[in-house]
């Protein structure tokens, strides 16, 4: 038995080994989509706007996995200090997810989307249009214009959502989360060691 306890511990630390050394991601050799992730104006972002890198996070807020990584991504960028982040909602997990997404990117309008993001990325209540007015009154938002905004801007919006499923599904995403750095995509949650090597491999492909 110990013999096979200590089979098992180096088999263990051998897989981490190779997890850790072998290349993360894969390389995305498709110009016009990258083009048109990373240049889509419509798109909130935060981060250095002269940062040396761009990462694209394909999310749902129902998405455990994408919860479980969000933590970590947040970790990685401030460690780096020079990544902007594009934000990707894609609510493939049904309406609540949708209706969290819409008013997600309407609170774009009053410069408060990473705040409500964050807060719609770890809060653990049950989605509601009262959980949703609590999480952008506490961003600094006002409830009232995101409801007007929700109106006026409905096709907008909707129009925005497709466009970002467009996008993951060119680059191949089954689901999410998807994270593009550069020209490198990884696929599913993952901690924030692999996200500061994606973030160097990223930039190791540029040259």
């Amino acid at each position: 038995m110990l013999q096979l306890g200590t089979l098992i511990a180096g088999g263990w630390a051998v897989s981490s080994v190779l997890k850790r050394t072998a290349p993360i991601g894969r390389d995305v050799a498709n110009p016009e989509a990258l083009a048109a992730i990373f240049d889509d104006r419509r798109s909130p972002a935060s981060g250095p706007p002269t940062a040396s890198l761009r990462l694209a996070a394909f999310t749902d807020y129902r998405c455990p996995a994408c919860r479980r990584a969000f933590p970590a991504m947040e970790e990685a960028i401030l460690s780096d200090g020079d990544v902007r982040v594009i934000y990707k909602d894609w609510p493939i997990f049904g309406p609540p997810s949708e209706r969290a997404a819409q008013v997600a990117l309407a609170s774009a309008e009053q410069g408060i989307y990473p705040a409500v993001h964050k807060q719609l990325m770890i809060d653990s209540r049950t989605i509601s249009d009262s959980v949703l007015q609590d999480i952008v009154e506490k961003a600094g938002g006002n409830w009232k214009r995101i409801s007007a905004y929700l109106i006026s801007h409905d096709q907008q919006i909707m129009a925005q959502l497709r466009a970002n499923g467009a996008q993951a599904l060119t680059l191949g995403l089954a689901g999410t989360p998807g994270y593009l750095a550069g020209s490198v995509l990884v696929v599913g949650a993952i901690d924030k060691a692999d996200f500061l090597r994606l973030f160097a491999r990223a930039r190791s492909s540029r040259k």
